[in-house]
């Protein structure tokens, strides 16, 4: 059997690559070969040095015609329905596209050759559904939980997301000011590290967000290879995150987290995390039992320092957090997705 992956992003090697190459491998582990469409022979070593995960028997090919002559054809949306030609077309969105004219005879007409829509969240999926006159399904995302483990904590707080601002605005600059502002009434011997991709336009962010870390214990790390990112999430014990602060999510949804990888990531690492109150977040973090959800700036800080100043808090937080994460393991997704074949 021959399947054809096709994702129009891989230039970023982001969450929804992440997702793409849990496909790959839940693909391979059905008895599919698999070729991904891209136009870059190194992207399996790439994907190695981002994500850890080393895909084998696997063609990089420039062309696959929409699936013609396939078994299956999973294809990541634009924002636009393709007509695709395989046996078994799986659509997926891993952005709530909306206000793209998703009812249009066209649109209606290429999605009679798909067998199913599938979204990466409830949040997604609600947006999708509406857009496109669709009854999606949800499959949320592959994370290597078991790649992630609590190491020596250290007085750490970490975020990880990239730096580029191609959709949503994962606002660095709301965690740094804050951090500050913890610093500046009395924190000490605590640090906060940024991490993630400056690839297609994040230079400048990262160069900015360096400039304003400047005089304070903050980190920013460009493209950190897997293993430390491992050891980051290991050594840190709260997790912040602020993705998609300020934006009305049910105006602008593309704008927001439609799901959180890193923040599952982290969970299994052993961090608490502490983020903000909008998209796919509610879908991943029961607020007050396996991490915190915000509204207000004031209240990230405030439930930042309850997390420091009680050590019992958070060793219970934390491990309500690792048991959760499993939830959202590559065996699960794996599993779920023979559900498509």
């Amino acid at each position: 059997m021959r399947a054809a992956v096709v994702n129009p992003y891989f230039d970023t090697l982001g969450g929804g690559e992440r997702y793409t190459v849990g496909v790959v491998q839940a693909l391979l582990r059905y008895g599919y070969s698999v070729d991904i469409q891209w136009n870059d022979n190194e992207l399996l070593q790439k994907i190695k040095d981002r994500f850890g995960i080393k895909l084998e028997n696997v063609r990089i090919v420039e062309d696959l015609q929409r699936g013609d002559g396939y078994d299956l054809c999973f294809w990541i949306s634009d924002g636009s329905i393709p007509l695709l030609r395989s046996r078994n077309n799986l659509l997926h969105f891993q952005v709530p596209f909306s206000k793209v004219n998703g009812k249009n005879v066209m649109n209606r007409m290429k999605l009679f050759r798909i067998k199913h829509v599938i979204c990466n969240s409830e949040f997604t999926k609600k947006v999708i559904d509406k857009e496109f006159g669709v009854e999606s399904k949800v499959l949320y995302p592959p994370v290597s939980t078991d790649k992630f483990s609590p190491k020596r904590k250290e007085n750490l707080i970490i975020y990880v997301g990239r730096f580029s601002k191609l959709m949503q605005s994962k606002r660095q600059d709301v965690l740094i000011n804050n951090f500050k502002k913890l610093v500046d009434n009395g924190l000490t011997d605590w640090k906060l590290a940024l991490l993630g991709g400056s690839e297609v336009g994040g230079e400048e962010s990262a160069i900015f967000l360096k400039k304003e870390s400047e005089g304070y214990p903050i980190e920013v790390v460009e493209n950190p290879p897997f293993r430390m990112l491992q050891q980051y999430y290991g050594s840190a014990k709260i997790y912040w995150s602020a993705s998609g602060f300020g934006v009305n999510d049910s105006e602008n949804p593309q704008s927001v987290e439609h799901f959180g990888i890193t923040v599952v990531e982290s969970m299994a690492a052993g961090c608490v995390p502490v983020v903000v109150n909008i998209g796919g977040h509610k879908e991943i973090i029961d607020d007050k039992q396996n991490g915190y959800l915000w509204d207000k700036e004031s209240q990230l800080r405030e439930i930042t320092t309850m997390l420091i100043s009680n050590k019992k808090e958070l060793a219970s937080k934390a491990k309500n957090a690792i048991k959760e994460s499993n939830e959202f393991s590559d065996k699960s997704f794996v599993k779920n997705f023979e559900l498509y074949l």
